[in-house]
């Protein structure tokens, strides 16, 4: 009896392995995009982030000059390869989109205060590049270099009219999806520039309520949706969670999902989702990691049909041009 109910649970284990091996398909159609972070940008140690660490003050030593969400580090961005640029924005109080990760003004410049406390014309004044160090603080290389570089949503679009930008809602204001949704309603022109939206809920699903074919997706769906898959994906089954998004995926947790990557890549967009492969997943570290390097490029599929999400795509974007093309 015993041998009988061990057979038994082999051949239920082949049965599943069989159902969800990636070898059964073929490659999926579609291409690799790139999609870099902030645009060219001066990295940090992630060691121990938090959402309040300062990370102006602990940059890795300069490679380059460019300052992140800035229409110079866009241009070089695109220039390097990449597809769409992540940039993030604060509503200011005259109205308008200040392009700034921070929620404040104080880790990157000389000012202080909320980012949305201001107005577009005082935080055109400030120098973002006045915080940053790579020497705890003996010395500040960008200092004095990045008056005036904080653009306005707005100077992006006509300064790069042609590209495709990921917007970042930094807060759950729901206001700012209709601020999105009137400025692409008043310049028609700009809206094949916004390939999509993410970050606080309510202004994200507010966009994608007033912005026709906009992509978004939440982190508390991109969890369901990773969670309900390992527990039903073994049937071939893509839940409600994982349908018309896109799928945000740890590297290091890709080859633990049913089917990676071909039938896992297959079942998505057969369910009207794709995934964007992220850096390695960590529990300490709060923020986006990102294929940053030619050893984690080297883990992408070569055959993978979806985004791949980097804050180096100076380094990633030549290297990808070359294998992936």
């Amino acid at each position: 009896m015993f041998k009988k109910i061990l057979l038994g649970l082999a051949v239920i284990v082949a049965a599943v392995y069989v159902w969800n091996a990636s070898w059964r398909v073929a490659p999926p159609e579609g291409k690799l995009e790139l999609i870099a972070h902030r645009g060219v940008h001066q990295t940090f140690d992630r060691a121990g982030l938090d959402n309040d660490t300062c990370t102006a003050e602990r940059i890795d030593v300069p490679a380059h000059d460019y300052l992140e969400n800035t229409i110079p580090s866009m241009q070089a961005a695109f220039a390097a390869g990449a597809d769409i640029v992540e940039l993030d924005v604060h509503p200011t109080t005259d109205g308008q989109f200040a392009v700034l990760h921070d929620w404040t003004v104080d880790c990157r410049t000389e000012g202080t205060g909320e980012t949305r406390s201001h107005d577009m014309a005082s935080l055109k004044l400030l120098d973002i590049g006045y915080g940053y160090t790579a020497d705890d603080g003996a010395t500040y290389p960008f200092r004095g270099k990045g008056v005036g570089l904080m653009p306005e949503l707005q100077e992006v679009f006509t300064a790069l009219p042609a590209e495709r930008f990921l917007v970042n809602f930094k807060s759950n204001e729901a206001r700012e999806g209709d601020m999105l949704a009137e400025l692409l309603s008043s310049h028609p022109q700009w809206r094949p520039a916004v390939w999509g939206a993410y970050g606080g809920d309510p202004p994200t699903y507010r966009a994608a309520e007033l912005i026709g074919e906009l992509n978004v997706w939440s982190r508390k769906g991109l969890i369901d949706c990773l969670l309900q898959y390992e527990g039903l994906g073994w049937t071939g089954f893509v839940p409600d969670a994982c349908r018309n998004t896109k799928v945000m995926l740890p590297i290091n947790l890709a080859p633990f999902v049913w089917g990676w990557p071909n039938l896992f890549i297959e079942r998505l967009q057969q369910a009207g989702s794709e995934v964007i492969l992220l850096g390695p997943y960590s529990s300490g570290d709060p923020g986006t990691a990102g294929i940053d390097t030619p050893e984690l490029l080297a883990q992408v599929p070569n055959d993978f049909a979806g985004y791949v999400w980097t804050n180096k795509i100076e380094t990633i974007g030549p290297l990808a041009r070359e294998r992936f093309k």
